[in-house]
């Protein structure tokens, strides 16, 4: 029988990489996003629903019905811009993709997977889940409750069949890479890779590439010092 999955947010970037790989793979995939997808293959079906619309979960769920919960689900969507306090309405917009947009999923998805006696979700978050930031707060905030949010539901399905996986990149190739520096930027080949990965290896955090780590931790100190003894 074919595996099936649910990719959320898959009309470009890793998500929609990831949906050609899958179904490369043999994989019957149901994508989500706002725009139409340019995937043509008889074994993917494409539904366009913004994860912030009212009929996003009444759409996963049905599909979920219709296909049976679902092996593996990845949950890809997310936006960033720099802080403007005149108007900060894309500050909510931000917080509603990255991180409340992934727990209605979670929300269908973890208890049919559950019901079913398996599954794997697997989200993606940022190494920016450990910083402040003055220039882009919504950002880092919703990357750092994405984080907790998984991991500690990582830690509450622990003794079941169902696995959860927090996948935290640096900078990667897409249209979401912004910034005039941008270190160890991965491209989105790379990071499928480490996505199949952490498909097989099911930690609850898996984070690429690991070079990084020291920079983020020195850099988090530094803005700390700066706001605790300023």
């Amino acid at each position: 029988m074919n595996r099936k999955a649910i990719i959320i947010g898959n009309s470009d970037g890793i998500g929609l990489a990831i949906t050609k790989k899958l179904l490369q793979d043999g994989w019957i995939v149901n994508g989500f996003s706002r725009s139409r997808s340019p995937v043509k293959n008889s074994s993917y079906n494409h539904i366009v629903c913004d994860v912030t619309d009212n009929e996003y979960v009444i759409k996963l769920k049905k599909i979920v019905k219709k296909e049976g919960p679902p092996d593996l689900c990845i949950y890809c969507p997310g936006i960033g811009e720099l802080l403007d306090l005149d108007d900060m309405d894309m500050d909510i917009k931000t917080l509603d993709i990255n991180l409340m947009g992934m727990v209605r999923t979670v929300s269908v998805v973890i208890p049919a997977m559950e019901e079913n006696g398996k599954g794997h979700f697997i989200g993606l978050s940022s190494f920016a889940d450990e910083m402040h930031s003055y220039d882009s707060p919504a950002y880092h905030a919703s990357k750092a409750g994405f984080t907790s949010y998984l991991e500690s539901m990582a830690l509450a399905l622990e003794d079941t069949p169902v696995k959860i996986t927090n996948v935290r990149f640096g900078f990667v190739n897409t249209k979401m890479a912004k910034g005039d520096v941008k270190p160890f930027i991965m491209p989105v080949k790379k990071a499928v890779k480490h996505i199949m990965k952490s498909m097989k290896k099911k930690p609850a955090r898996y984070s690429s590439p690991a070079i990084v780590i020291p920079f983020i931790k020195f850099r988090k100190m530094m803005l700390n010092l700066k706001i605790f003894f300023k």
